[in-house]
């Protein structure tokens, strides 16, 4: 008689403060780009599921949004899918930058992960920027707010400690089928991942209020040619004057992120892309709750 394999399979929520590097660190464990990156807060809106498959065990790695006092609707949504994704995993990492030190906010989401019903992990993430005496202060900050049993000092940019952040992580989940295919690497649907590639490049060139007001839907993608897909996107912002900023004087600021978005599409899909990018305002979406339950932003 064959013995079957045994498999182990859980969920790992990513907690932490907006901008530490949650979204290069999942990218960084599933070996490919899940989920988009950007130095602006608010970058990761949905709780972003990316998969990491070896042999034997699956790591389904969720990259919720920065912990932060919600705002408006879209904010006080994002935070509850936080809460109540952190009590219902199988581990939790929380994510810090040593760069910053830790803070308030740190400290907060620290005493919430005390009470969670899983084990806690802490990935003190970016020390390739730091010299080792500063790495060694961030790593006793880390251990000074007492949750978890194990840290890791890492470089998600590099990789650096990933592997070990990665192997610690699959010994914890617990025994279990896989939760997804072995070769699936996300949960996003393709049209909302397609549409987070445009919006990431939106967020690198944009700033002050116009990043949190942006919003991406593709409408439609046409594949009927293998080398070529046509993909028609919306750009929703809230006012005018975010309008002017994101199209630019003579359209010269939607022409770039349309060119940088159409190349980080065509890596992704393997053809060449046409890409039709329209901007529109629509007022106060971020606080439409019906709109934002269509947009796929849980409560």
């Amino acid at each position: 008689m064959v013995n079957e394999m045994k498999t182990r399979a859980g969920l790992v929520a990513l907690a932490g403060r907006p901008n530490v590097g949650k979204s290069t660190l999942v990218n960084a464990i599933v070996g490919q780009k899940v989920a988009i990156v950007s130095d602006k807060p608010q970058t990761t809106r949905r709780a972003i599921r990316g998969v990491a498959t070896r042999a034997d065990a699956q790591l389904v790695l969720t990259d919720l949004p920065g912990v932060q006092r919600p705002l408006d609707n879209l904010t006080e949504r994002m935070q509850r899918r936080v809460e109540r994704e952190v009590s219902e995993t199988d581990v939790a990492l929380m994510v810090l930058n040593a760069e910053q030190g830790v803070g308030p906010g740190d400290r907060w989401i620290a005493n919430v992960l005390k009470n969670a019903p899983c084990p806690v992990v802490i990935a003190v993430n970016k020390v390739d920027r730091l010299d080792r005496p500063h790495t060694l202060l961030a790593l006793e900050a880390a251990a000074e707010l007492d949750v978890g049993d194990a840290i890791f000092p890492i470089s998600a940019r590099k990789g650096s400690g990933v592997g070990a952040l990665a192997d610690h992580l699959f010994g914890l989940v617990p025994e279990s089928p896989f939760l997804f295919d072995a070769d699936e690497l996300s949960d996003l649907s393709p049209y909302v991942h397609l549409a987070e590639l445009i919006r990431e490049q939106i967020l690198r060139r944009t700033f002050q209020e116009v990043p949190h007001a942006v919003e991406v839907i593709v409408e439609e993608v046409d594949t009927e040619r293998e080398d070529l897909t046509v993909i028609h996107a919306r750009v929703w912002v809230e006012t005018d004057s975010q309008k002017g900023i994101l199209v630019g004087a003579g359209g010269k600021m939607i022409r770039a992120i349309g060119t940088a978005a159409r190349k980080e599409l065509e890596r992704d899909l393997g053809t060449k892309v046409h890409l039709d990018l329209i901007v529109r305002v629509r007022r106060g979406w971020r606080g439409d709750d019906a709109l934002l339950d269509r947009l796929g932003f849980d409560t």
